[in-house]
């Protein structure tokens, strides 16, 4: 469904440190040598939890990031210019939770600042993806189509030709069963699927591009994109 995508990321370290204050085990989850940056973390019953982002500049404490221990979902890092202001942004996508046709991510994105101690960066707001398609969508689910409307865009769906059984869809279209985060045209997108029936009830996908304004990112456009 997603296109791979060229990012600075290094390869992933399972080398570990301990810390001598607490004799907690940190795991290094994350390096990226162009930003200056690591990142730590401790794991505790399947999940990482404690993050320590540590910066040419000193360390930054995250403790309320979370991400699951299972090192294939372990945290993505992209260091691209997502704002084109010439200098490059640090975004972090965190996976929460993944399943069968289940995937849960969330993202943090640092802007680049200047201290007294030299580059640092700033965590910088990014609107919530669902709360966007609440505001921006509205859908309805018959025993013959499914129905989503973004604003004047209309997009019908043939339940027939979907192959599912009117008895076991949904009273409406199901959305955020698959929530991932994506750099695509060097734009923070976010992507969340649609579902009409708890099996095989899959019918495409919104895609939330985000732009930078009035400090933080938000909407610039939404579409929907269907099963093919």
């Amino acid at each position: 469904m997603l296109i791979p995508l060229e990012t600075y990321a290094v390869e992933k370290s399972i080398s570990k440190i301990v810390t001598n204050q607490h004799k907690t085990e940190e795991i290094l989850v994350e390096s990226l040598p162009e930003a200056g940056i690591n990142l730590y973390a401790t794991e505790r019953e399947g999940m990482l939890e404690n993050f320590r982002l540590h910066l040419l500049s000193g360390d930054k404490y995250l403790p309320f990031w979370f991400n699951v221990s299972n090192q294939t979902y372990w945290p993505n890092t992209f260091y691209k210019d997502i704002n084109q202001d010439g200098k490059k942004e640090l975004i972090f996508v965190l996976t929460t939770g993944y399943g069968n046709d289940i995937v849960k991510q969330n993202v943090h994105v640092f802007h680049q600042i200047k201290t007294n101690l030299g580059n640092s960066y700033k965590e910088i707001l990014v609107d919530n993806p669902m709360a966007i398609i609440l505001k921006n969508v509205k859908t309805k689910l018959t025993k013959t189509e499914a129905i989503i409307n973004i604003g004047t865009k209309k997009t019908v769906l043939k339940i027939d030709k979907i192959g599912i059984n009117s008895k076991d869809l949904f009273p409406d279209i199901s959305i955020s069963n698959i929530s991932k985060i994506e750099i695509l045209d060097n734009k923070l997108t976010a992507i969340i699927g649609a579902t009409i029936s708890p099996a095989g009830g899959y019918v495409g996908d919104f895609h939330i591009t985000y732009t930078f304004k009035d400090k933080m990112y938000q909407l610039e456009k939404i579409k929907f994109i269907p099963n093919k």
